[in-house]
């Protein structure tokens, strides 16, 4: 009895300094699609630690991107930096001018360097490496997707299961699918394309489809009033003011999907990380398609990536390194991407078993991978909250009918072009 006692004591001892000489981290990351995400993240990091013993990780959820990236900026001046978060991946440049993130090629092997940071998607990766160097690494990205109500288009005479290839069809078949009455009151949309939070991200995959670029990959150069961009603001004030097909006014980001289950509109652009949440409860069959372009194909990337923050320790940074390898390789990956609708940022998460047998009964989850093809960097710049909401509130002064689009653009220009000109 005394040496069962004896060696239980041991076993205490031995189990509490290995706890006690874990290397303990903190991560920081925010949700914008719901629960499943926060569920997915907390039991990824608890099967890591369960694998990982010599790492105690602590996950805290933030709130919004806006939210997280305020509160590591805020720890990071008090002097508790988390070691870990996750964030826009258009912070990247706000990030460098704070001198709060450490790039990651410091942490890698060589080997590691080609094989793992170089099996990332390059869409994802335009906006996560500058100046020779990766900053950010892509794990909650996404791109913006056409949803459409497959009875919605039954109704309305169309195939329900071809979706608008182009603006033009997409114009033509919103015309099909707007309900109104005799006295005018529309009961269905024919498109809905929200323009509240943050309308240049959506507006980014409009002027990609008609050619164009809002910026280079140095931070410092925008072209927010290039033909290009012009005439996707026409194109986009013109669905509600000469189309019809969308309702007037600045539209709800966040209630865009409660929009579509209800019925008020036909067809949806919003993001590929609300896949499933419209897999769980649009009452109706859905499609899900390409952005349908003006001239062509076209969309901008989006979502978050990891960041390593200044003011740990070499050896806590390469535990949170490591912890990041390990939850972007396939079987994680995967996991994470069915349980958001997230895109699986690199090519070898979708080849694993785990993704082959979701993707063969939802095929809807494809459209994403397969629009990156022609997928476009998020408008990122230094200053970029200031030079971002500079274009947005030209977009919904165009968008509300104050400004004509051209003139609300020359002026966004103007102004980002003053606030840019201290880093070239």
């Amino acid at each position: 009895m005394k040496l069962r006692n004896i060696f239980f004591a041991s076993t205490a001892i031995v189990a509490l300094a290995s706890a006690a000489s874990a290397v303990e981290l903190e991560f920081y990351f925010p949700v914008a699609v719901g629960g499943a995400a926060a569920d997915t993240i907390q039991a990824l990091t608890e099967q890591y630690m369960a694998e990982n013993a010599d790492v105690a990780i602590e996950a805290v959820y933030t709130g919004s991107y806006a939210d997280t990236t305020t509160k590591a900026i805020t720890a990071v001046r008090g002097g508790n930096a988390p070691q870990l978060i996750i964030s826009l991946s258009t912070d990247m440049f706000t990030f460098i001018d704070e001198d709060m993130i450490v790039a990651w090629d410091d942490f890698v092997t060589a080997e590691e360097q080609d094989n793992w940071i170089g099996g990332f998607y390059p869409a994802f990766m335009a906006n996560s490496q500058t100046d020779g160097k990766t900053w950010g690494i892509p794990f909650q990205r996404s791109t913006p997707v056409l949803y459409w109500n497959k009875d919605a288009f039954a109704a309305a005479g169309l195939n329900p299961e071809v979706g608008p290839a182009t603006w033009a069809d997409m114009v033509d078949m919103a015309k099909a699918l707007t309900i109104k009455d005799d006295a005018g009151n529309v009961s269905q949309w024919g498109v809905h394309i929200p323009s509240s939070g943050f309308p240049s991200w959506l507006w980014t995959g409009i002027v990609a489809g008609n050619g164009g670029l809002l910026a280079d990959d140095t931070g410092t150069t925008v072209s927010f009033n290039s033909d290009a961009a012009v005439g996707a603001l026409e194109a986009l004030v013109a669905l509600t003011q000469e189309d019809g097909v969308m309702a007037p006014g600045i539209l709800d980001w966040g209630g865009t999907p409660k929009a579509f289950f209800d019925g008020q509109a036909a067809m949806i652009w919003t993001t590929t990380g609300n896949l499933t949440n419209v897999r769980t409860n649009a009452p109706f069959d859905f499609g899900v398609g390409f952005l349908p372009g003006l001239v062509q194909n076209g969309a901008p990337t989006g979502g978050g990536n990891f960041y390593l923050i200044k003011g740990s320790s070499d050896e806590e940074l390469q535990a949170a390194a490591d912890f990041v390898k390990w939850v972007t390789a396939p079987e994680q990956a995967a996991k994470w991407t069915i349980a958001t609708g997230y895109v699986a940022p690199r090519p070898d998460v979708w080849e694993t078993e785990t993704m082959v047998a979701y993707t063969t009964d939802f095929p809807q989850a494809l459209v994403a991978r397969d629009q990156l093809d022609y997928a476009v960097a998020e408008l990122s710049t230094f200053e970029g909250p200031k030079v971002t909401q500079l274009l947005n509130s030209a977009l919904e002064a165009a968008i509300t009918g104050q400004t004509e689009p051209k003139a609300a653009l020359d002026a966004a220009q103007a102004e980002a072009e003053a606030i840019l000109a201290a880093y070239k």
